[in-house]
């Protein structure tokens, strides 16, 4: 069965602007309204409230996404025993981590790169709950990101977006998916804009079970 772009997991990634504080680690995780350029075949913008009412139950902090590792940081439900929080302002969402850099080497190594200035983006892992497209006709339309179902992993990374104008170097294995949500949406055509997010909300439903 087709799978639907929104229910297989997608990276973004932004210039940060880290902060260190402590042993913690503060950073922009996502950006609102950010106009970012996808493997030169659409631009896609994330709108404000996006995160709203988004499953931020459970997210974990790595290094390049490399959920092999031991996770840095992680959030559960912001309680109190979590050593990650996230918050959301005007600006999008933000993380902050506690790191242990007494016992792991990796976190002391993040912290020293981040207070040195040497490693100064973030990516998160997300899925899709609810878009739309404009200027389907054209040669680089838009993709209007308005509700995040989940957020899965925030990490920092190497090499960030270029002022947040492309895909992060490590997803271009991912562009196929995207290429494949393009030429769905552009087969359904504009004016059928109802029938595409009946099919993408029934089949994010079905991949949810």
């Amino acid at each position: 069965m087709h799978q639907p772009r929104n229910v297989q997991p997608i990276c973004r990634s932004f210039i940060s602007d880290f902060k260190v504080d402590g042993n913690k680690v503060v950073g922009l995780a996502a950006v609102y309204e950010s106009r970012t350029n996808i493997g030169n075949m659409f631009e896609e913008v994330i709108e404000r409230g996006a995160f709203d009412s988004s499953d931020l139950t459970d997210v974990l902090f790595f290094v390049n996404h490399d959920m092999s590792k031991i996770p840095l940081a992680r959030s559960r439900r912001n309680n109190g025993s979590s050593t990650m929080r996230l918050s959301l302002d005007e600006r999008g969402l933000n993380m902050e981590a506690s790191l242990d850099v007494d016992n792991n080497n990796e976190a002391k190594a993040l912290y020293s790169a981040i207070q040195r200035g040497d490693m100064s983006g973030m990516s998160f892992l997300f899925t899709i709950k609810e878009d739309t497209w404009e200027n389907l006709n054209s040669e680089m339309p838009t993709r209007r990101i308005k509700k995040i179902a989940r957020v899965r992993e925030v990490s920092a990374v190497n090499f960030p977006a270029y002022q947040d104008t492309v895909l992060l170097a490590r997803d271009v294995a991912s562009l196929e998916s995207e290429r494949k949500a393009l030429d769905h949406a552009r087969a359904l055509g504009v004016e059928t804009q109802q029938r595409y997010d009946v099919w993408r909300l029934k089949n994010a439903n079905l991949a949810q079970k």
